[in-house]
């Protein structure tokens, strides 16, 4: 079983799926329950993952909608 990745790992990797087209801009991201499934990782860590990226512009929350990937012309 391969060992879960740190936060800065997982932010790095959410960085390169959208990246690559696997999150388009406008595209919502995978709930932070799904996200924690796949990365084998706690809630809270995803959340502070999200967290920074959204504070970093990359994404943006959409309250009772939920998070999606930001147009690339607003970075």
């Amino acid at each position: 079983m391969p060992i879960p990745p740190t936060m800065d790992e997982l932010i790095k990797d959410l960085l390169r799926r959208i990246e690559v087209g696997e999150f388009p801009p406008g595209s919502q991201i995978p709930s932070t329950q799904e996200l924690s499934d796949h990365y084998d990782l706690s809630l809270s860590t995803i959340h502070r993952a999200v967290a920074t990226l959204r504070k970093q512009g990359v994404l943006v929350g959409r309250p009772g909608r939920g998070v999606f990937v930001a147009d690339s012309t607003r970075r």
